[in-house]
């Protein structure tokens, strides 16, 4: 389902979406088509899409095309959904370890509507971290290993 979303395909585009995206929530997935939880969490996207055209803008990365990205949010999980709001990355707090970013895919498309109504109220009262309104068993877990480098 991700030929119906708008695709990002360079570090330019990204960085024009993030700069140029105003009073509107910035949806990054970042993942590869081919993966079948991607193709779940596009699913989800897709049909969400027109309900939250006021609220939101979303755009699907391939991981491989971004690096930079990739390492700058320290994505090692795909698919990974990142928010912005008029150019300021928005955290959200989902119980985990990481508030920067959402991984794996959204159980229903309510869960995916409500975080972003969510991110939208908190954004727009100027807030730039938020509660998840995602009930904790809905929030895929991960044991995060972090290298030493």
């Amino acid at each position: 389902m991700s030929f119906l979303l708008s695709k990002l395909q360079s570090k330019k585009e990204v960085d024009h979406a993030i700069r140029s995206t105003t009073e509107k929530v910035l949806v990054l997935r970042f993942g590869h088509e081919t993966d079948m939880v991607c193709m779940q969490l596009d699913d989800i996207l897709m049909k969400t899409q027109e309900r939250l055209a006021k609220m939101a803008t979303i755009y699907t990365i391939d991981a491989d095309t971004v690096p930079i990205y990739i390492k700058y949010f320290d994505i090692t999980i795909l698919p990974a959904t990142v928010f912005f709001f008029n150019a300021q990355h928005m955290k959200v707090d989902f119980g985990t370890a990481d508030h920067t970013k959402f991984i794996g895919s959204f159980k229903t498309k309510q869960n995916f509507i409500d975080l972003i109504e969510v991110i939208y109220r908190g954004a727009m009262r100027g807030k730039y971290i938020v509660t998840s309104p995602i009930d904790p068993q809905d929030i895929p877990k991960f044991d995060l290993l972090y290298k030493g480098y």
